[in-house]
């Protein structure tokens, strides 16, 4: 079941509860009965493992000859040759 945030349009009282697709939207404070608004909040989707980044397009240093995109690590150790 998602889990939606609601606030207070009196009082500023947020509070996030477990609903149902199905169920009716919160529609008055718990703390002083004013009407709330549902808000939209951030997600906790997160990608992990290998996938398809690390398949298909990671710089594992034998891949293609183009150079790849600029900024994952051809300009960054040209930089340290000549400050050192």
């Amino acid at each position: 079941m998602p889990l939606y945030a609601y606030r207070c349009e009196k009082c500023g009282h947020e509070e996030e509860h477990i609903e149902r697709f199905s169920d009716d939207p919160i529609s008055k404070c718990e703390a002083c009965k004013g009407p709330t608004k549902r808000i939209i909040t951030g997600t906790a989707f997160a990608l992990k493992g290998g996938g398809w980044y690390a398949d298909g397009y990671a710089s594992t240093g034998g891949g293609s000859s183009d150079g790849g995109g600029g900024s994952d690590g051809g300009g960054s150790s040209s930089g340290k040759a000549s400050g050192e």
